[in-house]
């Protein structure tokens, strides 16, 4: 038997909103494939809920007259990574979802609850950050976007308050196109745990140069990372193993991994090292760049 107190099952997002605000006590549940967990475990914190699965607009995948996408809060991994919009512009947020767990989960998991539940781990925030996603929320003040460079404030923690509940993610298109991109999970084991390491990079290039790099880590630091200095020292360079190396060293000043039961922090400098470089080749290769 789950410690479920109060159930509320949002009508429309301003009823939900409302039921948020109203009861301190009072969290989401979608996919459920976190909130669950923590209920069958008797986490007596997930005892107020309130259940947006009704909410059918917050599922919507499109693309406005400027180039915007949008990915409703409430679309599952599966609905993503098989949309024609997501596989055409930014395949990358499908590739690192096609990394979560089996079938069943990303049958009912969201990207909605992966990037807001806080954590470190999360396989969709590498593509978040390189593609640097806003994040359109409405609250009891009304509607306003907050972009998901500093969304993250530590681990389980994000920049959400009482009442608040993310509507949809937007990418801008001069942070998808001319892009190519690039993910890869190190786990022990594979899609089936979470993620060791998780590595995503976007590159734009300029013939042989790389123009502009974008790369990002989870389980690096207390929160999803981008790498500013290792970007840095990469702009206007080509893919040389001399550079690539160059990169891999400033990436220490970027990231903050520690250790666990999972891993070493020096293993994971180790993981971070090699797998930037691995992400950044195959970006390149993946927008038909010479190595």
């Amino acid at each position: 038997m789950f410690p479920i107190e109060n159930y509320h099952f949002a009508e429309s997002i301003k009823d939900a909103v409302e039921a948020l605000a109203a009861d301190e006590k009072a969290r989401i549940i979608a996919g459920g494939t976190d909130v669950l967990v923590r209920l069958h475990g008797g986490n007596t914190d997930y005892g107020h809920l309130v259940d947006i699965n009704g909410l059918r607009e917050l599922k919507e995948i499109t693309i406005d007259g400027e180039g915007n996408i949008c990915i409703g809060s409430l679309a599952t991994f599966t609905e993503i990574m098989e949309h024609e919009l997501i596989q055409k512009y930014v395949p990358v947020i499908a590739e690192s979802l096609a990394t979560i767990g089996g079938p069943q989960v990303r049958n009912c998991g969201t990207m909605g609850g992966n990037i807001c539940n806080g954590a470190v781990s999360a396989d969709s925030a590498c593509a978040a950050l390189i593609h640097e996603f806003e994040l359109v929320v409405e609250s009891p003040e009304g509607e306003r976007t907050e972009s998901i460079n500093g969304f993250h404030t530590g681990p389980g923690r994000t920049i959400l308050q009482k009442g608040d509940l993310l509507k949809y993610f937007r990418i801008r298109p001069e942070n998808y196109i001319g892009f190519s991109a690039s993910y890869y999970k190190y786990a022990m084991r594979g899609a089936m745990d979470i993620a060791t390491i998780g590595s995503g990079a976007a590159v734009k290039m300029n013939g042989d140069i790389i123009k502009t790099l974008k790369i990002a880590f989870t389980v690096a630091a207390p929160t999803p990372v981008r790498c500013r200095n290792a970007e840095r020292a990469m702009e206007n360079k080509t893919v040389s193993e001399e550079n690539l190396q160059a990169m891999a060293d400033a990436i220490e000043e970027d990231v903050r991994p520690r250790t666990s039961w999972r891993a070493s922090r020096e293993f994971r400098l180790h993981l971070i090292r090699t797998l930037a470089k691995r992400v950044v080749r195959q970006a390149v290769e993946n927008q038909g760049g010479a190595l």
